[in-house]
């Protein structure tokens, strides 16, 4: 399942994708992993939870943090939760190539948990997009 958790810069989304991160890494018994640029959220998530800079694999477009995943995923079997905080910092601001990046990974994703943040206003997302809200 992929969730997004929307809204402007200030609102809260990093925060939230942290109180899930750390109670999914409570709650289950696999893999938690947690992808962003840079490592700010060392502090704040679990240090059982895999903390990944998008910096250090370069991963800069869709693409290639689409070929990472699965990499990421064909790796460990154990994964449950993948949280990407910031994903247009990661990857770029166009939201067609998020949407096309969504349904892409929503066709290889195996009993894993996807929850992304996304530092846009919900009145911009198309209906492709909402349904991950």
């Amino acid at each position: 399942m992929i969730k997004l958790i929307v809204g402007l810069k200030g609102t809260g989304k990093t925060k939230t994708l942290i109180a899930e991160a750390n109670a999914a890494m409570a709650a289950d018994h696999g893999c938690v992993v947690c992808v962003e640029k840079g490592r700010k959220l060392i502090y704040d998530i679990s240090h059982k939870i895999r903390l990944i800079s998008s910096e250090e694999y370069d991963i800069n477009t869709y693409d290639r943090f689409y070929g990472f995943l699965c990499g990421l995923m064909s790796a460990n079997y154990d994964i449950t939760n993948i949280f990407v905080d910031s994903i247009t910092k990661i990857c770029g601001d166009d939201l067609d190539a998020l949407e096309k990046f969504l349904a892409e990974v929503e066709n290889v994703i195996r009993n894993i948990d996807i929850t992304i943040t996304l530092s846009k206003d919900q009145s911009e997302l198309s209906e492709g997009l909402k349904k991950y809200l």
